[in-house]
Order: C-alpha cells, then sequence, then structure tokens
C-alpha cells in the first residue's frame, strides 16, 4: 500500500530543542589499553550468505571474543572522519573500564596489580586526550570499581580516580563528564558477583561516595548516572510483559548475569543525584547471545516492531529520569543494533533506517546524547576496525549532522509502515525545514508531497546486506588523500515525488 506524506512551508509546532552533540559515541577502554572485544563477523555471514553458528548456551560467549591490540588513536583516516562528523562527546568506557589500573609513571612495568584487569599507560591516556582535542570533542569517563579499589567489599576508595581526573586537567584536556561505572546492574565479570557479598546495597553505597567526592573536588564535571542496561529488554521483549519476542524475563535477566537488579532497585536507595540521567540501549541481543534470547531475525530489521524499541526505551526510563533527577537530560551513553558486539548486518545498509529513525524518535521524546556504540571497533562500529574506512552508518550520521538543525517540530506524520517522518529545523541555520523520512517497506515507495522545491538527499544501496549505500544513486566512498565526496542534493521542484523501499531520505526546504 502506497504511503502519502505531506511536508508543509510551514506552521509546524515546536516540541524542542536538541544538543547539538546528538551523535556521539564510544571509544571503549579496551581498544585503548589492547585488550579482548568480540571476534568480527565473516563476509560470508555479513552479506547474510553464511550462517552465523548457533551458540547451545550463554556460558560460551567468552569463545565468541578475542584479544586486540591497543588503537591508534593518531591514525589520520580516523581523526580525519571523526572531525568531519562534527561536534561529539567521545565515551571512553566499558567493562574494561571497570577494572583498569592507571599507571601514569610506568610503576607497574605492565605487570596489572592485584584485584585489577588491565594497565592503562600514560601514553595510552595521552593518545586519548590528543585525539578529542584534535576533533574537538567532549570527553565522558567511567572509573574502576573492582576489588582493586576496595577493602574487601568495603567502600570504594577515590585515590585511582582523582589520578585520572588531575592527569588529564593537568595535560590541559580535563575530563568533562563522568559516570562511575559501566552496567552496575549486571557486575559478574568486573571482579565481583552480586551473589558474593558485594550487593545492590554496597554498590548503591559507592556510586553516592563517587558523587559526593566528584562535586567536593571537581564541581565542574558533569555527573552522569546510573548507567544501567536491561530494564528495556525484560520489558519491552520479555512474555511477563506482553513483550514483543516473548522472552521469558527472569530467564533473559539470568542469562545477561548470575544476579540482576532493576533501575528502580536502585533509585529507590541512592542519595547522591547526578546532573544528566543514563542509560543503555539496544535492540536486542545479537546472533552471538541469541542463545539468551532476545535476538531478532534479519527479515525483521525494516519492522514497525523492530523500529519502535527505540522509542519504548527511551519512554520507559523518562519517568525513571523524572523520579531520580527531575529537568534532566537524557544520555543514552550506549547504543546500537544488538548487544553483544553487533548484529552481522550491522555494518551494512541494513541497520541504516534503525540508526536514522532511533535519532529522529529520540529527539521527539526528550533532550539529550546518544554514544554510537563504536566509533571504529567490532561490526556495529562507524569506522572498519582495521582499515577505517566509513560503513554506511556513518554516512547517514554524516548527513544528519549537515542537515537536521536542533529545532524539533512535530511532523503532523502518524508513524507508519513506509512513513516515518521527523522534521527539524534547518542545520545551516537558513530559515525552512529539514526532514528525514524513513520508507521501512521494501515493496511500496512512499509519496511525498512538496510545498515548495526542496534538495533532496536520498540514502538507498543494491542490497540491504551490502556494505556500500548510495546518495541519489551514486556509491558514496572516499576521495583521494582520504576527502570526502561531494554531498550534494538532488534538486526537486514542488510537488510529489517518490521515496523508495527501503530507503532514508533528508529533504530540505
Amino acid at each position: 500500500m502506497t504511503e502519502h506524506v505531506q511536508l508543509k512551508a510551514g506552521g509546524y509546532q515546536k516540541i524542542r530543542d536538541i544538543d547539538p552533540r546528538l551523535v556521539s559515541y564510544n571509544v571503549e577502554m579496551t581498544e585503548v589499553t589492547g585488550g579482548t572485544f568480540w571476534k568480527p563477523y565473516t563476509a560470508g555471514q555479513i552479506a547474510g550468505t553464511e550462517e552465523f553458528p548457533k551458540m547451545k548456551d550463554f556460558s560460551d560467549l567468552g569463545n565468541l571474543m578475542a584479544v586486540f591490540p591497543p588503537a591508534d588513536l593518531s591514525n589520520s583516516r580516523l581523526c580525519a572522519l571523526a572531525k568531519d562528523l562534527g561536534p561529539a562527546w567521545v565515551r571512553v568506557s566499558g567493562s574494561w573500564a571497570t577494572k583498569t589500573y592507571y599507571d601514569f609513571d610506568g610503576h607497574t612495568n605492565g605487570v596489572v596489580p592485584e584485584g585489577f584487569e588491565s594497565v592503562l599507560t600514560r601514553e595510552q591516556w595521552e593518545g586519548v586526550l590528543d585525539f578529542v582535542k584534535a576533533i574537538g570533542a567532549k570527553l565522558l569517563v567511567s572509573v574502576a570499581n573492582c576489588p582493586g579499589v576496595h577493602d574487601g567489599i568495603g567502600p570504594w576508595q577515590p585515590d585511582q580516580a582523582r589520578l585520572l581526573f588531575d592527569f588529564s586537567r593537568d595535560y590541559g584536556v580535563p575530563v568533562d563528564a563522568a559516570e562511575f561505572m559501566n552496567e552496575p546492574n549486571i557486575l559478574t565479570g568486573t571482579g565481583y558477583d552480586l551473589q558474593d557479598g558485594y550487593t545492590l546495597k554496597e554498590f548503591a553505597r559507592d556510586q553516592d561516595l563517587f558523587f559526593s567526592f566528584m562535586r567536593e573536588n571537581y564541581p565542574e564535571i558533569e555527573l552522569v548516572g546510573p548507567c544501567v542496561v536491561g530494564d528495556a529488554m525484560a520489558t519491552i521483549l520479555g512474555e511477563d510483559e506482553g513483550g514483543i519476542l516473548g522472552a521469558d524475563k527472569a530467564d533473559l535477566m539470568a542469562a545477561m548475569g548470575k544476579a540482576f537488579f532493576l533501575t528502580n532497585d536502585l533509585l529507590d536507595i541512592v542519595q547522591e543525584r547526578p546532573g544528566v540521567f543514563s542509560y543503555h540501549y539496544y535492540n536486542g541481543i545479537s546472533e552471538r547471545g541469541a542463545a539468551m534470547g532476545g535476538h531478532w531475525d534479519a527479515s525483521q530489521a525494516l519492522s514497525e516492531q523492530y523500529l519502535s524499541v527505540a522509542g519504548q526505551s527511551a519512554l520507559l526510563y523518562a519517568p525513571m529520569r523524572d523520579s531520580y533527577t527531575p529537568g534532566a537530560p537524557m544520555w543514552v551513553t550506549e547504543s546500537g543494533d544488538a548487544g553483544c558486539g553487533g548484529n552481522t548486518w550491522a555494518s551494512t545498509y541494513l541497520d541504516v533506517p534503525r540508526t536514522v529513525n532511533e535519532l529522529g524518535l529520540f529527539a521527539t521524546i526528550t533532550d539529550g546524547v546518544i554514544f554510537h556504540n563504536t566509533l571504529c571497533s567490532s561490526d556495529y562500529g562507524y569506522l572498519d576496525r582495521e582499515t577505517h574506512e566509513p560503513r554506511p552508518n556513518y554516512w547517514a550520521v554524516l548527513l544528519w549532522n549537515r542537515i537536521m538543525g536542533v529545532e524539533v517540530f512535530d511532523s503532523d506524520e502518524e508513524i507508519r509502515e513506509g512513513a516515518h517522518v521527523y522534521v527539524h529545523s534547518r542545520r545551516d541555520g537558513k530559515p525552512g525545514y529539514a526532514a528525514a523520512i524513513i520508507n521501512n517497506s521494501t515493496t511500496d515507495a512512499t509519496v511525498v508531497d512538496l510545498p515548495k522545491d526542496a534538495e533532496v538527499y536520498a540514502l538507498s544501496s543494491d542490497s540491504l546486506r551490502s556494505s556500500t549505500i548510495m546518495l541519489n544513486g551514486a556509491p558514496l566512498a572516499l576521495g583521494e588523500d582520504d576527502s570526502l565526496p561531494e554531498l550534494a542534493g538532488r534538486h526537486v521542484e514542488a510537488g510529489a515525488f517518490e521515496v523508495a523501499p527501503a530507503s532514508v531520505v533528508y529533504v530540505v526546504m
């Protein structure tokens, strides 16, 4: 069935202004120090011609990891492409950060101290700070919360955190924002286990200690928290809440860790509140973790149910934010198509409609920042890990940042198959509007009525599982000396034009 969309020359009702750094990303601590991360998929698995082997159970997940050397954040292509994306937050965190020791004077000689699992050197952290400065970013970090910063399960000690913040400030690239710990409600794998004495009560105590320490010693640093994960998956996908995929909530949560607590359980007992509410959102679990449940098949990746998860997650966490830290912005400090390193199609065009839809939906619900996981690691990175070649999602968000402004308007169009419409101001500041239109139908074109002439930027691909994305029919690729191609729109006169099936179109009026 052909859908019709009516754009207007004026009269849209404004909803809010959003953060110009909405499009942000993670550089995982394991990338900085070197360490384990997700094995890359094969070319056949990415193309959808080779099946990913089914896991027997979630305990096999570790076999799907590999050890990687530290990333070179001084790489010229990486720096140039990150800078081209425009202003962003860079988050250095992840489960690896929870157990990393900061050795900025070299006294460990690479030997990991007891109670930690990795070492961050001066050279490695200077590389992060130089990268952040070079691309004009802001820096968000989380700190260690492992046995090495405790006496048994006694209170968290701030010595390591103080070293990180002081070193960064003295280097001339201070930390701008800080979370306490990555995904605290799934502690297994950090050196602690919620079933072995370090419970929700101890974590709440320690987060309060961290926030108090930061306010007393680094009041200029924005506090972010609680950096949780899992509530949305349990509620939206779990069958006992009428969820989409029919997974059993108890089994799903048990599979994610030996123990788990829901965010509201934490919010009921903490005393110190951050200035920004944070959570993690993934659309589901990748093929790697499919044994735990919550996995979508590639055939569902353009469905209304699949595309709705980002908005449902934001709507689930917004009331928690309102009670925990009223009036605060809401940050998604990890986001992507699937937890456990991304689906086989995360690096292909098939994930572009989800990515653009997430940005559009989130902006209609709240103000905040979305940290894509990651910039250049694993299959869900914006850039290829080894070559740093841009993947389709990179081009999609690059155009978002160049076209979609910070003022958000009600599109007056109901979200439906073939017509996900988001209207903003123009990023260039000129009068008029910019619209993102997603046609998630794989069979029918969508007709858009233009009230005036416009520039149209149509994103598509010859195959949904392709690693190549096209702009107005021409493949997007880096030019000589890694220069960006001309990202020009196609002039369309007032009247009707078609948005092809499974395509994403930006319209500037």
